[in-house]
């Protein structure tokens, strides 16, 4: 055990400095943020962010096998996770409190670029005998007539679904789940349920995933922001001082221990932004994926259905939650407190109720729906990319190891959990920013005929 200890340490402290020094540092942070504008003042999409909450709900009869809807479910389902309890928990208790302005900048403009994604998925979007195949991968082969890049996307996209797709999902349950019950229920039965119950809903297809998540989202998203808004209203009179913290840190020059000038302004960008990427996966080419699979008359309708995933995820939840963190002093470091621990303490500042405090209860349900909902949604994305690489002979296997790494992740190391996600989500990002900036003249052309010219439901009789 100690041997495996041993090797499960060595690998994260190499994929760390990794990370530290070349996937997430500065390139990183300018290629998204600098993507991020470059789409917002290209495109304006944030401004019709109202209309594309309104067509999320039309019916919809074109060929395609989900509702715009159910896309937007399975979507949600997949993002709205850990990245906003655990994500954000872990993003200001390393960067600060000014980590959650640079999480909510890079959901704010990573509307856009979600918008850019999501419509070159449905553009160059392929029918295939299981349904509906489209996303960074085949925009990547038809739209640019580079197939190894397609080939590369859907790789990353299959590893990537074993990292923040289900192992840090599973992980992020188990660990709060037996800090609620104080040990009493063993990580591995855990491990156990999750299993089954992922297994039960993938094998049914994307169709499936999306009748469970199409229920599922609205319950557990409504509860958890009503928990939350609660917990700021109890607290409404440090919330002045809390804005203030937050805008004062994400700007600070001061030096870290043992640091140099600017790099708490860094840390704080650098954990912010990878977190907020975590929470909305804008500019990840992850969403789009199930987007492809819509009933949709164009392409940019969806893609502007698709863009108000972001602005649910990190607009709102990520900041209702990060303001909760900080209003609460729960990311003192003094407390000793991290990850999912971290939202546990601000959660326990809810009232009791008949001498029980809720708190931990009501962030269990909310953590296990929002995780288990991740992983159902992340099942699809992954099989996306093995339909692209294997065709429908690579679906079954796929969909049993998927399950096996979800009772997996419930038993590792937390750090070694996230430092793998993280490193598997920036291979996925490069091949998916360079498909959206080639394609920006398309992009640009579908936004004007259907969006500018006010035809957001006309029929676009090139996509399949």
């Amino acid at each position: 055990m100690d041997f495996l200890t041993n090797i499960g340490d060595t690998i994260s402290t190499a994929l760390g400095w990794l990370n530290d020094n070349i996937l997430w540092g500065i390139p990183m942070l300018i290629l998204l943020l600098g993507c991020h504008l470059f789409f917002t003042f290209r495109l304006g999409i944030q401004r019709y962010i109202f209309k594309g909450i309104k067509a999320t709900f039309t019916k919809d009869k074109n060929s395609g096998d989900v509702s715009a809807w159910g896309a937007l479910a399975t979507a949600l389902g997949a993002t709205i996770g850990t990245g906003n309890i655990v994500g954000v928990a872990l993003a200001i208790g390393l960067g600060g409190p000014g980590a959650l302005f640079w999480c909510w900048i890079t959901g704010v403009f990573g509307i856009a670029t979600k918008y850019a994604e999501a419509l070159v998925a449905v553009k160059y979007r392929v029918k295939t005998e299981e349904g509906m195949l489209g996303g960074a991968m085949t925009a990547l082969e038809h739209g640019l007539k580079c197939k190894w890049g397609g080939v590369l996307f859907a790789l990353f996209t299959a590893l990537a679904t074993f990292g923040i797709g289900c192992s840090i999902q599973a992980n992020s349950i188990s660990s709060l789940v037996t800090e609620v019950t104080g040990g009493a229920v063993p990580t591995w039965v855990i491990g156990i349920v999750l299993t089954v119950m992922t297994f039960i809903v993938i094998i049914g297809g994307v169709r499936s995933i999306s009748r469970v998540c199409m229920w599922l989202v609205p319950i557990m998203a409504i509860t958890y922001i009503l928990s939350c808004v609660l917990l700021l209203i109890l607290g409404y009179k440090t919330l002045p001082h809390t804005f203030s913290v937050i805008i004062t840190e994400a700007f600070s020059t001061k030096a870290l221990a043992g640091g140099i000038c600017g790099s708490a302004l860094l840390t704080a960008m650098r954990w912010g932004v990878s977190r907020g990427l975590f929470s909305n996966e804008s500019g990840m080419g992850s969403a789009p994926l199930v987007d492809a699979a819509s009933k949709t008359p164009n392409s940019v309708k969806q893609a502007l259905v698709a863009s108000t995933g972001t602005f649910w995820d990190t607009v709102i939840c990520c900041l209702i939650t990060g303001l909760v963190i900080v209003n609460t002093g729960a990311y003192d470091p003094a407390l000793g407190l991290k990850g999912a621990s971290i939202t546990n303490y601000a959660f326990s500042h809810l009232p009791k109720v008949f001498g029980v405090g809720i708190g931990s209860y009501i962030l269990t349900f909310g953590l296990f729906t929002f995780a288990y909902s991740t992983i159902l949604g992340w099942s699809y994305y992954g099989e996306a990319g093995i339909r692209y690489l294997f065709g429908k002979k690579g679906i079954l296997p796929y969909r049993i190891v998927y399950t096996l790494v979800v009772f997996a992740g419930a038993v590792l190391s937390l750090d070694l959990v996230w430092t793998i996600g993280d490193t598997l989500n920036a291979f996925m990002i490069i091949p998916n920013i360079i498909c959206i900036l080639l394609l920006t003249p398309i992009i640009v052309k579908e936004t004007k005929k259907y969006l500018y010219s006010d035809k957001l439901y006309d029929v676009d009789e090139d996509i399949q």
